[in-house]
C-alpha cells in the first residue's frame, strides 16, 4: 500500500469535519456565521488535523429547517457573504491542504423556491412535472412521516392548482420529481457549477428518499446515482459523494451500486453506531461487536463513514424497542432529551454526564473503528446541547471560542449552553493551552489514525478478549467490557483494544501471525511482548484504550508504518 494509493482514494483514510457556516464564527459583526469568519479559522481546522471540511447548506433560505429548505442552488445565502467570499475561503483551505465537500439536498425544495411557484401556477405549467402531484394521494403509511411532532401527512393540498403535492419531510419542503430528466439535468448542473468553484463532493441528503419519491416510479432508480458519479468522475476523479443511507446492512449495500462501486463512494455506518451507543449503556462490548462481524465489506474503492455523533438526532431507529429504551435510560432519560421517539438530542459529552474518562474512550473507539470518522464541529472540545432550543437545533449552537464565546464581535443570534458546558467552562482557547484537555487528545488521536493506514484500508478482525487465565480460571467471564479488534494491511498490523467497563482489567489476546513479535503503544509509551504461542496480556484503566502497532524484534514502529505505506 503505497502513500500515493492511499492519496488517490483520498476519502478511505481521511477525517472529515462537519460544520454550519451560520454557526461556526462570525467575521462581519452581525451576530450570524459567515465565510470571512470561518476563513478566519482554516488554520485551526488544519492544525486539528480534520483533512476534508463538510459544509451544511449554505444557500438562500427561508430557514424554516435551518437551511435546508433551499430557494435557489446556485447562490450564497446573503447573511452568510457572497459567492466572492466563498471563492476566497476555498482558495484558503486548498491553500492549507483541505477538501471540501458540501451538502447536496436535492431530493426537496423550498416552496419558495421559484421552480415550485412556478409549479403550483397551474396544471399546465412547464414546471408541473418538476414536483410530484396527485389527485388521490395514497394512504399515508406512519412509518413513513419523519416528523412525527409536526407533520401526520406527506401530501399537502394545493388550492390552487387543485391536486396534493408530496412532501417526504416538512410540508414546506416539495419533493423534486427525479423521474423528470430535466430535473435530474438540473441537478447535475448544480454539482458542476460547485464543482467548478473547488468542492470535491456532496454529502447527499437522504438517499434513498432521492431516488424512490418519484412519479412514475423508475425502473433502476440505481441508475440516477451512477450517473451522477459517472458525471463527477469526469470532471473531477478525486471527487465524492458521502450518502446518508440509514438501512440494514444488506439494503444499504444497493448503494455502493454492488459490487461495481459505482454509485455512493462513502455511506454512514448507521446500525454501527446505533450499536456502538448500545454498548456504552450496557458496558457490554458484544453488540458492537456482533455488528461489525456483521458488516459487509464495500466494493473496493468504496468505505464505510463513521460517526457517534451528527448534526440530526441521534436517531436509535435501527434498535429494538428495548435496546432504544437502554439507550434513553443511560444518557437521555428526560422526555425532553428525546425527539421523534426514535431518537435522541443531545451532544455526546452531555450524554455521557461530563466524564472525561469515558468521552476521550468513546472518540478512541470513533478514531480506531474500520472507516472513515467524521466528526461534529466542537466535538473537539466537548461542546454541550442546549435543550431550550427546538428539536434537533439543540445541538447546532454556536462555536465556543473563548471564555466570552468570542463568536464575534456582536452577541451571536442563537443561545449558547449554559451550566457545566457553559463558554466559560468549554472553549478553545483554554484547552488549547492544557496538554491534558479534549481538544489536545483529538489531535493525538488525528495525528496517529493518519499514520496508520490499516486502520481505516485494512481487513478489521473482532478479536475475543478473555480475562487473565490466573485471575479467571473460567476463560471468560467477566471480558464482555472489552472491545478489541485487529486491522492487518499491507504486513501491518494494529491491534486495538477498549474497556468500556468502570472497573480496571487485564485481558489475554491471541494474535496468529503474531508469534514474537511486539506490540507498541501509539497512545503511551509501553511495549508489549506476544509469546511465542501468539497470546498477549494486555492491562486496561476503567474506561481505558490501548492502540498497540505490531513490529518484529530488531525493527521499530516507524518502519511497520512504512511497510504499510
Amino acid at each position: 500500500m503505497r502513500l500515493t494509493y492511499t492519496s488517490d482514494l483520498w476519502w478511505k483514510n481521511a477525517v472529515v469535519y462537519c460544520l454550519d457556516v451560520e454557526t461556526f464564527k462570525d467575521g462581519d459583526g452581525d451576530g450570524v456565521g459567515d465565510f470571512r469568519g470561518l476563513t478566519q479559522r482554516i488554520d485551526y481546522l488544519a492544525g486539528l488535523g480534520v483533512t476534508c471540511l463538510w459544509l451544511m447548506p449554505f444557500f438562500p433560505t427561508p430557514n424554516k429547517d435551518d437551511g435546508y429548505d433551499i430557494t435557489d442552488f446556485y447562490r450564497v445565502d446573503p447573511r452568510l457573504g457572497t459567492l466572492g467570499d466563498f471563492v476566497e475561503f476555498m482558495r484558503t483551505a486548498h491553500d492549507r491542504g483541505l477538501r471540501v465537500i458540501a451538502d447536496l439536498v436535492v431530493n426537496h425544495t423550498s416552496d419558495q423556491h421559484p421552480w415550485f411557484k412556478e409549479s403550483r401556477s397551474g396544471k399546465d405549467s412547464p414546471l408541473r412535472d418538476w414536483y410530484v402531484w396527485s389527485d388521490t394521494p395514497e394512504p399515508d403509511d406512519p412509518e413513513q412521516i419523519i416528523f412525527p411532532d409536526k407533520e401526520d401527512s406527506v401530501w399537502e393540498y394545493d388550492e390552487g392548482s387543485g391536486q396534493y403535492y408530496l412532501h417526504t419531510f416538512y410540508r414546506h419542503q416539495p419533493d423534486l420529481n427525479i423521474a423528470n430528466p430535466e430535473v435530474r439535468d438540473e441537478i447535475t448542473r448544480v454539482l458542476g457549477f460547485w464543482m467548478e468553484l473547488g468542492l470535491a463532493g456532496f454529502r447527499v441528503d437522504a438517499v434513498p428518499y432521492l431516488i424512490e419519491n418519484v412519479d412514475p416510479e423508475l425502473a433502476n432508480p440505481h441508475d440516477f446515482l451512477a450517473d451522477l458519479r459517472a458525471f463527477m468522475t469526469r470532471r473531477q476523479g478525486g471527487s465524492i459523494l458521502l450518502g446518508e443511507v440509514n438501512l440494514p446492512y444488506k439494503d444499504l449495500m444497493t448503494y455502493f451500486g454492488e459490487g461495481l462501486g459505482d454509485q455512493v463512494t462513502v455511506c454512514f455506518d448507521f446500525v454501527g453506531m446505533q450499536k456502538a451507543w448500545l454498548s456504552t449503556a450496557r458496558g457490554d462490548a458484544r453488540p458492537l461487536a456482533d455488528a461489525l462481524r456483521e458488516r459487509p465489506k464495500p466494493p473496493k474503492d468504496c468505505q464505510w463513514a463513521m460517526f457517534l455523533r451528527n448534526h440530526d438526532e441521534l436517531t436509535l431507529d435501527k434498535l429494538s424497542d428495548e435496546e432504544r429504551q437502554e439507550v434513553f435510560a443511560a444518557f437521555g432519560p428526560d422526555k425532553d432529551m428525546q425527539i421523534f421517539g426514535r431518537g435522541l438530542r443531545r451532544r455526546l459529552p452531555g450524554m455521557l454526564g461530563g466524564d472525561l474518562r469515558r468521552v476521550k474512550l468513546a472518540y478512541s473507539l470513533l478514531f480506531s473503528l474500520p472507516g472513515t470518522p467524521v466528526i461534529f464541529y466542537g466535538e473537539e472540545i466537548g461542546m454541550g446541547e442546549n435543550l431550550a432550543l427546538e428539536g434537533r437545533m439543540a445541538v447546532r449552537t454556536p462555536m465556543q471560542w473563548a471564555p466570552d464565546g468570542s463568536f464575534g464581535s456582536a452577541e451571536p443570534k442563537r443561545a449558547m449552553p449554559d451550566g457545566p458546558f457553559a463558554p466559560e467552562r468549554v472553549n478553545v482557547a483554554a484547552q488549547r493551552r492544557d496538554p491534558d484537555s479534549l481538544l489536545r487528545w483529538f489531535q493525538l488521536l488525528i495525528e496517529r489514525y493518519r499514520e496508520c493506514p490499516e486502520l481505516a484500508w485494512g481487513d478489521c478482525t473482532v478479536l475475543d478478549p478473555v480475562l487473565d487465565p490466573v485471575l479467571d480460571p473460567g476463560r471468560g467471564t467477566g471480558a464482555n467490557a472489552v472491545f478489541a479488534h485487529r486491522c492487518d494491511a499491507g504486513g501491518a498490523t494494529m491491534v486495538i483494544v477498549h474497556n468500556l467497563g468502570d472497573t480496571a482489567c487485564d485481558v489475554e489476546l491471541t494474535l496468529p501471525g503474531l508469534e514474537g513479535s511486539r506490540l507498541t503503544d501509539l497512545l503511551v509509551d509501553g511495549t508489549l511482548e506476544v509469546s511465542g504461542e501468539g497470546t498477549v496480556r494486555v492491562a486496561l484503566d476503567p474506561h481505558g484504550c490501548r492502540w498497540l502497532r505490531a513490529f518484529a524484534p530488531g525493527a521499530s514502529p516507524e518502519d511497520a508504518s512504512a511497510k504499510a505505506m
